[in-house]
């Protein structure tokens, strides 16, 4: 195992398990920690260690470099990558960190270069969750998600052979930004990380283009899937949810979701045309891979898409091995993948896997000329332009995953909510006191 390996899984295996988090943990990390409004509070939802998170009160954030942003946010939420830093499943968290990926805000104050693009104090936006610089090799290309400027962690760096671009609210590994589960949220290089929302486009809708949106229309286009084709898809979670959707309107004949509980209903109810598997259901002897086989002529789907994450385990070998530190996620779900598909087929990952795997079964991968694609972090700003106008044509309607509304005050029982799928939770959408009446269709206030 390689020393940056070794490190990995053991950090990964052991989380940060120390004290309780004080008054004085609470920073606002980004380019600069501890930067802040020593006059001004706010409320935010912070990292305290493995397996806990807290509503917190911080310093409001103030603009640094001249082209950022600073927002009142008006809307998050909290998406199933969110889990894997509150398990501690991400290395380089610290207590204090403030949580969140997806928000969208209106302007509070800007940097004397963040008008360039024609932003405007006042104006309604939202947020990539990645943070391009705009100018390097990747993002000319608008490959945000790879920016070379905003994300200087060497350990990153060491691991994958490259680094991502700096997000939002998502440890210290890609970069040490503040996120958005706050009251208000610094965003650098606003001038291009911010597209403004219509007036047809409510917030409820439109905080979606941040990251889950985009996330699943890469993972289906990225993929390649095409007219006539057999989808089958791992997970039905929100990203589950749309590349059902996504999958349909790119010309796929059959789409065939594989899960458990209650999210199938879910899917089932707002997408009649899926098929179901729920893996834990299957009779005696019948593995997923043999279900999905009799159910495509023996041959299985054109297209295998995983929105699950490597964290999750099935069996105990690969439980036993997480535990020891000896793998960081577990290859069983791409197992399947592999062996589903027809010889040939496509297989995307979408899931976030963080490091390491064991029992890889290559040999079919190879042999039957499988596709394996790492969809990578979707690259927001190919795509947030088109998806927007989808939202306001009604092609797409965002809000038929969100299943409940929220304020920021309870966010965090909202994250064990989610994290053990009570309450029949699928995306959520987090008020704050800037936020707008809501609009028609969004689900009433739950209070906890």
């Amino acid at each position: 195992m390689a020393l940056s390996q070794a490190a990995y899984a053991l950090e990964s295996a052991l989380g940060h398990s120390g004290s309780a988090i004080t008054a004085q943990d609470v920073t606002n990390p980004s380019l600069t920690p501890g930067a802040g409004d020593d006059t001004e509070t706010m409320q935010a939802l912070v990292w305290a260690g493995k397996n806990s998170v807290k509503m917190v009160t911080a310093k409001k954030p103030v603009v640094i470099e001249p082209r950022d942003v600073i927002l009142k946010v008006t809307g998050s939420t909290v998406c199933g990558s969110d889990l894997h830093l509150l398990h501690g499943a991400i290395v380089e968290m610290k207590k204090g960190d403030i949580l969140g990926h997806e928000f969208c805000g209106v302007i509070d104050s800007m940097g004397a270069d963040a008008g360039r693009t024609g932003l405007n104090k006042g104006d309604r936006v939202v947020a990539s969750f990645q943070i391009a610089c705009g100018d390097c090799y990747y993002c000319k290309q608008k490959l945000s998600s790879q920016c070379e400027k905003t994300n200087a962690n060497t350990l990153e760096d060491a691991m994958y052979g490259g680094r991502t671009a700096g997000m939002f609210g998502y440890s210290h590994f890609t970069g040490g930004f503040a996120g958005g589960q706050a009251e208000y949220v610094r965003v650098p290089c606003g001038d291009v990380n911010l597209l403004k929302l219509p007036d047809d486009v409510p917030d409820e809708k439109g905080l979606y283009l941040s990251d889950v949106i985009a996330t699943s229309w890469n993972c289906v286009v990225d993929t390649g899937v095409k007219e006539g084709d057999t989808v089958a898809i791992w997970g039905a979670g929100p990203i589950g949810q749309m590349c059902v959707d996504f999958s349909f309107m790119n010309g796929a004949k059959r789409v065939i979701v594989i899960d458990s509980n209650w999210r199938l209903d879910y899917i089932k109810e707002r997408h009649p045309k899926t098929e179901l598997i729920d893996f834990k259901n299957l009779p005696k002897g019948t593995s997923v891979v043999r279900r999905l086989k009799e159910m495509c002529d023996g041959r299985g789907p054109d297209v295998a898409l995983e929105c699950v994450a490597g964290e999750y385990t099935k069996g105990w070998a690969h439980w036993f091995e997480m535990q020891m530190g000896l793998e960081t996620d577990t290859s069983e779900i791409v197992n399947e993948m592999i062996e589903s598909v027809k010889n040939y087929g496509r297989c995307g990952i979408t899931g976030v896997y963080a490091g390491y795997t064991n029992h890889f079964n290559i040999g079919s991968l190879m042999e039957r000329g499988i596709r394996l694609i790492g969809n990578g972090q979707a690259p927001v700003h190919l795509y947030w332009e088109k998806l927007l106008k989808m939202i306001q044509d009604g092609s797409i309607d965002p809000l038929k995953m969100v299943s409940h509304r929220v304020d920021i005050s309870q966010m965090d029982q909202v994250y064990y909510k989610f994290e053990k799928k009570e309450d029949g939770m699928q995306k959520v959408f987090v008020q704050t006191k800037f936020s707008q009446p809501p609009c028609a269709g969004s689900p009433v206030l739950t209070k906890y």
